[in-house]
């Protein structure tokens, strides 16, 4: 399936700086992330079970390649190497469970789900939760 082709700005997010704070981002770095973040696009290519997304604010871009099912190596959003594995929770879902490479921290993951022409993205670290919702452009 291709579901998840999508170009697209996010349109409300919630927790994000409680997030950050919670990954022991300082205050100041918490403050031009939450404001590098308040309006960020996003793009996504699906092939299968292959994906591509592209996150891009006005401080930093990021992008990632993985197969659902497949490790690979991303960054957390505070910015340390984790090992991840992408499945599917249902034809809409996708989980990812991110292991750091070195050190300590909190238990961190993220989703994205298709629902209603819009992509849901959460991030989770232990019990914080953040979440942001994109549609299409």
């Amino acid at each position: 399936t291709s579901g998840f082709v999508l170009c697209g700005k996010s349109q409300t997010s919630e927790c994000f700086d409680y997030f950050l704070m919670h990954n022991s981002v300082n205050a100041m770095l918490r403050k031009v992330a939450v404001a590098a973040a308040s309006k960020p696009h996003v793009e996504i290519r699906q092939d299968g079970d292959q994906f591509y997304i592209k996150t891009s604010t006005t401080v930093r871009t990021t992008e990632i390649n993985f197969k659902i099912g497949e490790s690979f190596e991303e960054e957390t959003v505070d910015g340390r190497k984790c090992r991840s594995l992408a499945t599917w929770e249902n034809e809409n879902k996708m989980y990812c469970k991110q292991t750091l490479i070195e050190g300590e921290g909190p238990k961190t993951y993220w989703t994205r789900e298709l629902a209603n022409d819009e992509l849901i993205l959460t991030f989770g670290a232990d019990d914080v939760v953040c979440t942001r919702i994109y549609v299409r452009e």
